[in-house]
């Protein structure tokens, strides 16, 4: 697995992460083989969040591990914190609050990364500077980071808070390109134009940030995978014909579409399923051309000016 490091650290980290929301459905046998299929694959940078499953998809990877002192020095852990029932919560008392609950559950001393799940409205950025201060001290964090947060919200964040902020998790796929296009259809009146996120992708590159690309094969919201849809036909006849000259999956095709940007991005693939892991996976041996990547940006309906 090629690795690359995480935003302006020194910890090196796979260009693929492992998405753990659904661990939950696997029983337990499964999870097992699942987690070791992972670290055979040399995919051993784990994603979580405290909502994942009320926190039962935290426990269930730290039984399917086996989860000790030699395979923790071995394994990469990332955990989010800031979705409550009804609202976001960034106050200090909950951010503590809700490490705690992790490194609980995920039967660990410490986090390699802490990201903050969507914008809370009500942040007062004091206090995350100071739950991060609180949490690095101590030892149970050691990389911070954001998800789902415009340039704006990140330079707020960085006026009060002395970490750098390493990672930040944002929706791209081909057919959710947004971030992209607007930087390609620059000066146009076309909806491609519309910069919805204040640059971010530029952003993340001038600042060091790794943007983690998450639900890579959804298109619209979780709307459903583009791959196989009757909704894109050109854009899977122009991935499986570029499959098939790697002797590839479109699975496997559609990560190195991601990958082959220059930014260094780390997508968080969620399957639970053996195969299509090891096919992500397959993704960081793949390089591809700029015409085939941009052939596969226009074939699923983004427009070049």
């Amino acid at each position: 697995m090629r690795k690359i490091k995480l935003g302006s650290s020194t910890l090196e980290i796979p260009v693929v992460a492992v998405g753990c929301m659904r661990i939950n459905s696997l029983e337990k046998a499964e999870a097992e083989h699942f987690v070791q299929t992972a670290l055979e694959e040399g995919a051993n940078f784990f994603d979580h969040a405290d909502i994942y499953g009320g926190g039962e998809c935290e426990e269930i990877f730290a039984d399917a591990i086996n989860m000790n002192a030699d395979i923790r020095e071995k394994i990469i852990l990332q955990s989010k914190c800031g979705i409550r029932n009804g609202m976001f919560d960034f106050s200090k008392e909950y951010i503590l609050e809700s490490v705690d609950g992790i490194l609980k559950r995920l039967k660990t001393d410490y986090l390699d990364t802490l990201l903050l799940h969507r914008p809370d409205a009500l942040v007062e950025p004091e206090e995350v500077a100071e739950a991060f201060d609180i949490l690095e001290n101590s030892g149970k964090v050691r990389y911070f980071g954001v998800s789902n947060q415009n340039p704006m919200q990140i330079e707020l964040l960085k006026k009060y808070v002395k970490q750098p902020l390493v990672a930040n998790q944002l929706q791209l796929s081909i057919t959710n390109a947004n971030m992209i296009s607007n930087g390609i259809n620059v000066n146009m009146e076309n909806e491609s134009a519309i910069n919805r996120d204040g640059s971010i992708l530029d952003y993340c590159r001038l600042n060091d940030i790794t943007i983690q690309p998450w639900s890579p094969f959804q298109y619209g919201f979780f709307e459903g995978v583009f791959l196989g849809s009757d909704k894109f036909p050109e854009l899977n006849q122009k991935i499986d014909e570029i499959a098939n000259k790697y002797n590839a999956s479109n699975t496997t095709i559609a990560i190195a579409w991601l990958l082959r940007h220059p930014a260094n991005m780390q997508p968080i693939i969620g399957t639970m399923n053996i195969n299509r892991l090891k096919e992500c996976c397959q993704a960081s041996e793949i390089n591809l051309t700029r015409e085939e990547w941009y052939s596969i940006y226009r074939a699923a309906g983004n427009i070049l000016p």
